[in-house]
């Protein structure tokens, strides 16, 4: 009989991805920021050898919870993405209408 990992690893990497962002909302300065950076780092590397799929469920839903506590109100967009304030700033004009008067 074979089992499933109940997670992927994929979904694990993604919360520590969120996990470093979210922190990266609330540092103000890099050095700051790598600290807690090498924290979130040694917490994940204590629990990777973990095999006990109710332990590693308990450790996931630990994250999520961490991430939902932690949200920043006002995280931090780079500038050209959606939402950022250069987002679409100066759009070029579509050309495929004509423009008042040329036909």
């Amino acid at each position: 009989m074979s089992s499933v990992a109940p997670y992927s690893p994929q979904h694990v990497a993604s919360i520590y991805r969120r996990l470093l962002r979210l922190s990266l909302n609330w540092a103000v300065r890099r050095d700051i920021w790598r600290k807690q950076a090498l924290e979130i780092r040694a917490n994940f590397d204590a629990n990777k050898n973990v095999t006990d799929p109710r332990e590693i469920r308990a450790l996931i839903i630990e994250g999520e919870r961490q991430l939902a506590v932690n949200r920043h109100p006002d995280p931090y967009i780079p500038p050209s993405r959606p939402g950022g304030s250069k987002f679409e700033r100066n759009v070029p004009p579509r050309l495929d209408k004509p423009v008042d008067g040329d036909y």
